[in-house]
C-alpha cells in the first residue's frame, strides 16, 4: 500500500498519460462552499493559498502542508467511504458542498455523486497550462476565483523566469537522470517534469529506455544509470527513502558517474517533487538551479570530450 500510494503520488505531478480533466462544476458549486473535502494533497495545499482553508473541513491522510490550519479530521484518500465523506463536515445532517479528488479510488466520485455531493475530479494535469486551470476551477468552486487567478499569475511568471534563467548552451547538453524511487523507476521527457527539463536542454538518460507499457515511467538499472554516466543526478525519494547524495555514492559503480564525482547529485523534496500546485514554482526552481550548475562547471564539460 504505501509503495501504491508513493507511485500514484509521483505519477500526479509528472505523468503525461493521465487524462487531465476537469469536472464540470455545477451551478450549486459556483457560490461558496462552506464545506469543503479533499482526497487530494495539492488541492489541499491550493485550498489554502486562495484563501478557502476555512471551508476546508477534512483531507487525505497524506496532506501536510500548509503546516498549521489543516482540520484534524482524516480521510484515507486510497481507501474512502461514502459514510466518512459525507459525516466529515461536523454537523448532522450537512453534506459536503464540494469533494475534490484526484484518485478515484472505490469509484467514490460515482458515489458520492449520485447522492447530490458535487465532486472535482483533479487528476494529473497534463501541462502547466492544465495545472494553472486545475487552480482557477478550485478557486471558481469555492469564491475564490481572483485569488486564484492571482495565484496563478504569481506562479507562471516564476516558473517562466526559472526556466529562462538557464542560458543557452549550444554544445552543453546536460545528461540527467531523474530518481522516482530506489528502485531506480525514472521519468522520460514526455512526462511533465520530463518536459520542463527538456525546455531546460537537457538529455534526459530515460528516454532511451521508455516502451509504451512503461507510460513515461521506466524502471531502470544500476548498470544502466552508470553506463549513461548522467552529469545531474536529481533526487525524489529524499524524504520517503532516505537517498541522499552520500547514498547515491555508496551504490555500486556510481562512484564513476560524473554527477558524484563533480558534485551534481541534488536532493529534493518529496512533497514539492509529487504536487503541482503552489509549490511547484518551488521545484522548477531547484531545477533551473542545478541545471545553471551544471552548465558552469568546467570539469563535466572537459571529462565529456576526453
Amino acid at each position: 500500500m504505501q509503495r501504491l500510494r508513493r507511485l500514484v503520488g509521483l505519477l500526479a505531478v509528472t505523468s503525461l498519460v493521465v487524462p487531465f480533466g476537469v469536472a464540470t462544476v455545477s451551478a450549486a458549486a459556483t457560490t461558496p462552499s462552506s464545506c469543503v473535502i479533499s482526497l487530494s494533497p495539492t488541492a489541499t495545499e491550493t485550498l489554502f493559498a486562495i484563501g478557502a482553508g476555512s471551508q476546508v473541513k477534512a483531507v487525505d491522510t497524506d496532506s501536510n502542508f500548509p503546516l498549521r490550519g489543516l482540520p484534524h479530521t482524516r480521510i484515507n484518500a486510497f481507501s474512502p467511504s461514502v459514510e466518512g465523506v459525507l459525516g466529515a463536515c461536523g454537523a448532522k445532517g450537512v453534506k459536503p458542498h464540494l469533494v475534490v479528488i484526484s484518485y478515484d479510488a472505490n469509484s467514490i466520485a460515482e458515489k458520492l455523486r449520485a447522492v447530490g455531493v458535487t465532486v472535482l475530479n483533479q487528476s494529473a494535469p497534463t501541462s502547466l497550462a492544465g495545472a494553472y486551470a486545475q487552480i482557477t476551477a478550485l478557486g471558481a468552486a469555492t469564491g475564490h476565483l481572483a485569488a486564484a487567478r492571482s495565484l496563478v499569475a504569481t506562479m507562471s511568471r516564476s516558473i517562466t523566469e526559472s526556466i529562462a534563467s538557464v542560458p543557452r548552451h549550444p554544445g552543453r547538453s546536460p545528461r540527467v537522470y531523474y530518481e522516482l524511487d530506489p528502485t531506480l523507476y525514472s521519468l522520460t521527457s514526455s512526462t511533465f517534469v520530463g518536459s520542463i527539463l527538456q525546455k531546460m536542454g537537457t538529455v534526459n538518460i530515460a528516454d532511451p529506455k521508455n516502451t509504451s507499457a512503461d507510460a513515461g515511467y521506466p524502471q531502470l538499472n544500476a548498470e544502466y544509470v552508470v553506463a549513461a554516466n548522467p552529469q545531474v543526478i536529481f533526487l525524489a525519494d529524499t524524504v520517503c527513502c532516505h537517498a541522499s547524495p552520500a547514498s547515491v555514492a555508496h551504490r555500486a559503480g556510481f562512484n564513476h558517474v560524473q554527477a558524484v564525482t563533480d558534485g551534481h547529485v541534488v536532493a529534493l523534496n518529496d512533497d514539492v517533487a509529487s504536487r503541482w500546485g503552489p509549490r511547484l514554482p518551488i521545484l522548477v526552481a531547484d531545477l533551473a538551479r542545478a541545471i545553471r550548475s551544471a552548465l558552469a562547471d568546467s570539469r563535466l564539460w572537459v571529462k565529456s570530450k576526453a
